[in-house]
């Protein structure tokens, strides 16, 4: 008798892996950056930073940073400090700005999970 099973009784294989994240541009304000610039980061966060386009905006500028979705949310997680957290001493203009980072990564998640 054959052994091989019917067709309608074999069930696809599923990978186990995910699929690898794309990476994705997003607009990191002056501020943001310049704390980044002088931060200890990982070689994947750096090279991140390295890569981005600088875009001049009136005063200050953005830098326009293509990593993938891990990376933008260490970059904000590494920035909380900017936030007043743990220290008062934060200028409020650094803290506005992380803020607006943070709305763009978190817009970012939201728009992943649709």
């Amino acid at each position: 008798m054959d052994e091989t099973p019917s067709p309608s009784m074999v069930r696809p294989r599923r990978c186990c892996t995910p699929a690898p994240e794309l990476p994705v541009t997003l607009d990191m304000p002056g501020k943001v950056a310049d704390f980044f610039r002088a931060s200890d980061l990982e070689p994947a966060e750096r090279a991140a930073l390295d890569q981005g386009v600088t875009v001049r905006r009136g005063q200050g500028y953005t830098l326009r940073v293509s990593a993938t979705p891990a990376v933008h949310r260490q970059l904000l997680e590494r920035c909380q400090v900017l936030d007043g957290s743990p220290s008062p001493s934060v200028i409020p203009a650094q803290r506005k700005a992380r803020r607006e980072y943070a709305n763009r990564v978190h817009a970012l998640v939201a728009d992943a999970r649709r």
